[in-house]
């Protein structure tokens, strides 16, 4: 982690600032993404002078490219970029909008494909880098019909990191492409859903934002492509799609 640039979108609470927190504890340098400025510097203070705060949305290709630019002419280069950003909606399939499942795909969609495009030339340039897509286990499994839209964005999100993981393997191996995987975790992503919705820091079985981040953190001393949270959690995954197919039989 020393010495590491580390780019975090979504910076401004949350398990973005938990995580960048976290990093800037351990010797790395932070470019810090947010639409909200005065959060967003507040973070950056508590990260002191190694973190520069970028008030950016992440939703506009051209904000997130003069966001890479920014943190290339402050630090030189990037190492790792996590794309953090997102946003939750409450309500089920049967009332979903058009403007519904746009908003979704914009701001959980598009945010990570902007991220891994602008960022991408620079890692193939240095014929390294790493990007780390932030999933959530509704993106594996469809537990909570009233998260409909949100939990098939974060499918969406799977298959593309997956995706960009392959097509680099072959010409690109040092350029590491990881997804990860948090369950419930206690922030105000809930309250802050579209719609609104169940406090997810009421919620049984959740995580702090602390405990997320150190994950994230370990997926960038110790890259892996795939990671969960919480133990047990893949286990459950493939409890699920094993029941869906003793069903189909």
């Amino acid at each position: 982690m020393q010495n590491k640039v580390v780019v975090i979108t979504g910076a401004s609470s949350g398990i973005g600032a938990a995580l960048a927190e976290l990093v800037t504890s351990r010797g790395a340098s932070v470019a810090l993404i947010a639409r909200r400025g005065d959060l967003l510097g507040a973070v950056a203070a508590r990260c002191g002078d190694r973190a520069l705060p970028i008030v950016a949305d992440v939703t506009e290709r051209a904000q997130v490219k003069r966001a890479v630019d920014a943190a290339l002419d402050r630090f030189g280069r990037i190492d790792v970029w996590v794309n953090n950003a997102g946003r939750g909606i409450t309500r089920p399939p049967s009332e979903l909008t058009d403007e519904d499942v746009d908003a979704m795909m914009r701001v959980n969609v598009k945010s990570v494909l902007y991220g891994m495009q602008e960022v991408l030339p620079h890692f193939k340039s240095r014929g390294t880098g790493q990007v780390i897509n932030i999933s959530s286990m509704l993106g594996r499994v469809p537990f909570a019909t009233f998260r409909s839209a949100y939990s098939a964005s974060k499918h969406y999100v799977n298959a593309l990191t997956a995706m960009l993981r392959d097509e680099l393997r072959q010409t690109h191996p040092g350029i590491q492409i990881s997804l990860v995987s948090p369950g419930v975790v206690r922030t105000e992503f809930g309250v802050n859903a579209q719609y609104g919705g169940p406090d997810s820091r009421q919620l049984p079985g959740g995580q702090s934002a602390e405990e997320v981040a150190a994950v994230i953190a370990g997926v960038i001393e110790a890259p892996r492509p795939d990671v969960y949270t919480r133990s047990g959690s893949q286990a459950q995954v493939v409890e699920y799609y094993t029941g869906l197919g003793a069903d189909a039989g």
